[in-house]
């Protein structure tokens, strides 16, 4: 389980006033739950999820992983950015059992899982492209395997499909729901998208405009296993209907407007 008591960050250039990015932000997360975090730009979503990777430190506030403080880079956590990850000099499978290496696991081993993660992410047979020669979905799908191969307890993914096409997007969200099921990992999930929260989620946490609160918490409801299809359906528009009444508002006052 995860749990976010009283998150708050303040951030403290050295010329300029300071700047509370998140505010007092409390979220417990279930065990192989998976709950997705929108909310209006520079609201710190980003920013909570590097707190939870303990890649930046909160002002006050704390993260705790079954019941365990969270305060740096922790190995059963894994994370999943927007921006390409990837190393291009390397092979795709030597991109995917890099983190293996770095925990010392032998060698053969190591390469049997990365072929195995491999496969279950679609990309069997470009095991020895490098990442130049693929797509963007190619290479995000290798940095998805890259962290998967590790089997994190919990996976942190920051809008890890933002900088893809629409149809892309679906395509990997269908993916990431069908490893999700296969792994078990809690995973908690930034996109501005409400169509993919929606999609992929159980909850789904509005945040406030900055500095960032937990505005509303949705639960999603809709029957698992789940794809694209259920896009379409009245109960999926009633979801993101309801999402956007919340984020609007939100999203007008950090546009500096009345609601």
């Amino acid at each position: 389980m995860l749990e976010l008591i009283d998150v708050r960050k303040v951030f403290r250039p050295e010329n300029g006033e300071p700047v509370e990015a998140v505010a007092g932000v409390s979220l417990t997360v279930e065990r192989g739950e998976f709950v997705s975090i929108v909310g209006p730009s520079g609201c710190g979503k980003s920013t909570l999820l590097e707190i939870i990777a303990g890649l930046t430190e909160p002002t006050s506030g704390e993260v705790r992983l079954d019941g365990v403080p969270l305060a740096s880079p922790h190995p059963s956590v894994g994370v999943v950015f927007q921006e390409d990850s990837t190393f291009p000099w390397r092979t795709v499978l030597e991109n995917v059992e890099f983190g293996l290496a770095m925990r010392g696991v032998p060698p053969a081993e190591r390469r049997e899982k990365a072929r195995r993660m491999i496969r279950a992410v679609g990309l069997a047979g470009f095991e020895k492209a490098y990442p130049p020669e693929l797509s963007g979905g190619m290479r995000q799908r290798v940095a998805i395997a890259r962290t998967l191969v590790l089997e994190p307890a919990l996976l942190l993914m920051d809008e890890p499909f933002g900088a893809l096409d629409e149809q892309t997007r679906l395509v990997l969200g269908e993916e990431l729901l069908r490893l999700w099921a296969q792994t078990g990992s809690t995973v908690v999930f930034v996109t501005h998208s409400l169509d993919e929260a929606v999609l992929l989620s159980d909850r789904v946490c509005v945040m406030s405009a900055r500095p960032g609160r937990v505005k509303d918490v949705v639960r999603v409801g809709l029957p698992r296993p789940r794809d694209s299809s259920v896009i379409g359906t009245p109960a999926f528009g009633a979801l993101t209907g309801r999402i956007w009444e919340n984020l609007r508002e939100e999203a007008l006052r950090a546009m500096g407007r009345d609601a």
